[in-house]
């Protein structure tokens, strides 16, 4: 019997208990990383939403960033939701904010408004299959620089929603928050086809 993969779920600020749940779900086996050597527990690493400033500061305090980079660019898939997608950004539009530095794209915080213009979207995501997700925004970020490495997977309002390189994917939206599983699964196939390999290196961590 084919053992289930361990997702990790960074645990410093989120929904984190949503995204365990929802890889359970999914057909996977899932854990809270706190701490580096939690990492060596994983093959792959979701970083859920949140406030981006705070969890950058709380990755350099946990002494987790350069870990969690390391193990990307060995090829560790990653996956940031909302927040999460800022952290792995290379960059954030209009800030001088640390990050990352994974994912090849410029986002802007906050671009589809403030918490009370948060929304749920049936979205057209062509590699999930012909029927639309319903993805829920909450004070997300968009896309506004995607690099030549980069596959936009899913646009709304003309910027790109959910990104995937090779084994980064970002997306400004929530997956965690419905009860339909197609987003975390396409996770677990990145998972299931990775043997980690240097992919590049990294650019934004001081």
């Amino acid at each position: 019997m084919a053992t289930k993969p361990v997702v990790g779920v960074l645990a410093l600020q989120g929904d984190v208990d949503e995204h365990i749940a929802a890889m359970q779900r999914a057909g996977a086996q899932a854990i809270p990383v706190k701490r580096a050597q939690e990492l060596d527990c994983v093959s792959g690493l979701i970083i859920p939403g949140g406030e981006s400033t705070t969890v950058m500061k709380l990755l350099d305090r946990f002494a987790l960033d350069r870990p969690i980079v390391e193990r990307a660019l060995a090829g560790m898939p990653i996956w940031g939701t909302c927040m999460g997608m800022i952290v792995v950004a290379d960059e954030v539009a209009g800030l001088n904010q640390p990050s990352l530095g994974l994912l090849d794209v410029t986002v802007r915080r906050n671009a589809f408004g403030r918490q009370n213009e948060s929304a749920h979207v049936d979205l057209s995501i062509p590699a999930l299959g012909s029927a639309p997700f319903p993805a829920v925004f909450i004070r997300a970020p968009w896309i506004e620089r995607s690099g030549p490495g980069v596959e936009v997977l899913a646009q709304r309002d003309g910027h790109g929603v959910m990104v995937r390189q090779d084994r980064v994917l970002g997306t400004s939206f929530h997956p965690e928050l419905v009860a339909d599983p197609r987003v975390h699964k396409y996770f677990l196939d990145i998972v299931a086809g990775s043997q980690e390999r240097p992919v590049g290196k990294q650019r934004n961590v001081a």
